[in-house]
């Protein structure tokens, strides 16, 4: 009998063996593949983990040593370390971590002749390496090479985003040398990445607050400006160490056409979002409402207080010198009596009282106010600030200043 047309023919034995071949192949691709790419995940977290599922990864096997050569590792483990930095670099030539222990692990061991041989490799494979940075940061200011160290510096801001966390402590220290704070100026004025967040890190961290006003003030004179933010919190870090006139110093350098002999911004223009303490500063507390605001001519403050309640609306540190000083503005909106409207007060700084002024209704003398203070010899640093007072009335008490100035006598 005839074969039907298209049945298969039996494959043979030989058939048999290459298609399983192929499928075993296959699978060990497969496992390959599925281990390969668990090591990765784990690379970081789990290094030896990681080298256990992919030994054949140089970029894993130089993570491996980069751990072997941590900060707390013994000789033998240093040892162990390089064995697997040459192995991670047979592997992969490219392999910059493995580099990087090597080099490393010969500087621990005071073969600096051998580290300057091997970390310019690391860095003509990466300039990211984060450990080759910091070698090279050591290595210059080993050899007095500040510039060196502040390129390196530069660098590694730029190219690691945890370099932050370490560096910036080291340069916020550093920056009460004269020499270092002249170099720092020198890069931070060609505008690195990282300008911006060390401004704002510095005003707010570091040991000496006056080195710190020193670089801000040749930024300053370098037309680099630091933010409103930056500013206040170096201002206040100031003031809270005692150095007033350093504090002053500052704000004038970044505040052209100010004179300590008066208050500041009359009529509420500078709308600061975060102001110093040489600035006005509005005071809302239990209910207490006080904005600035852009008002017809220039800005206004205005100032809502609930029925039966008190305290300071608005504020701004003095230093004025010795002498009779006045106060004078106007107001809109106010409508209380002498013994119930707000008023102005100065103390010193310690928390004596020099004297007040009230404000009258604002339906009285178009609303102007006018008033004298008496400042001694013994009172360096002043605090003017306007008070509201606990009222019956239901709406409570309101109103808007228009412009304020306090200045000398006689001026």
């Amino acid at each position: 009998m005839s074969r039907r047309r298209g049945a298969r023919r039996p494959h043979s034995s030989a058939e048999w063996g290459v298609r399983g071949g192929l499928a075993i192949g296959a699978a060990l691709l497969g496992t390959m593949s599925v281990a390969h790419s668990l090591a990765y995940m784990t690379r970081a977290a789990a290094p030896e983990r990681a080298h256990m599922l992919a030994p054949w990864d140089g970029r894993i096997t130089a993570i491996l040593s980069e751990k072997m050569s941590g900060p707390e590792a013994s000789d033998a483990d240093r040892r162990e370390a390089d064995q697997l930095a040459r192995e991670a670099l047979r592997q992969d030539p490219t392999a910059v971590a493995a580099v990087a222990t090597l080099g490393i692990d010969a500087q621990i061991r005071g073969d600096t002749a051998t580290a300057r041989k091997i970390f310019p490799y690391s860095e003509m494979l990466s300039r990211r390496d984060l450990r080759t940075r910091l070698w090279a940061i050591e290595d210059a200011v080993g050899r007095g090479d500040l510039p060196g160290a502040l390129r390196n510096y530069d660098i590694a801001l730029r190219t690691s985003r945890i370099a932050t966390d370490l560096l910036f402590p080291v340069l916020v220290t550093a920056i009460g040398d004269d020499q270092t704070r002249a170099a720092l100026v020198h890069t931070l004025a060609k505008r690195p990445a990282w300008v911006d967040q060390f401004i704002a890190y510095v005003s707010g961290n570091g040991p000496d607050a006056r080195a710190t006003a020193r670089l801000f003030e040749a930024l300053q004179q370098r037309r680099l400006s630091q933010s409103e933010g930056a500013r206040a919190a170096l201002i206040t870090r100031l003031l809270a160490q005692g150095h007033v006139e350093d504090a002053w110093h500052y704000y004038a350098t970044v505040t052209p056409g100010v004179d300590r002999r008066m208050s500041r911004d009359p009529e509420f223009v500078a709308n600061r979002t975060t102001p110093s303490p040489f600035d006005w500063n509005p005071v809302g507390d239990s209910g207490i409402a006080t904005t600035i605001q852009r008002g017809e001519h220039g800005g206004i403050f205005d100032f809502s207080v609930p029925p039966s309640l008190g305290g300071p609306l608005l504020e701004q540190l003095q230093v004025l010198p010795p002498g009779s000083y006045i106060i004078e503005g106007r107001s809109t909106g106010i409508d209380q009596s002498d013994a119930t409207s707000p008023y102005w007060v100065l103390h010193c700084g310690e928390g004596r009282e020099l004297g007040r002024v009230v404000m009258p209704a604002s339906s009285r003398n178009n609303g102007r106010f006018l008033g004298r203070f008496e400042v001694p010899a013994n009172c360096p640093v002043q605090h003017l600030a306007l008070m509201a007072r606990p009222t019956e009335q239901m709406a409570g008490t309101t109103g808007q200043i228009d412009n304020v100035r306090l200045f000398p006598a006689g001026h």
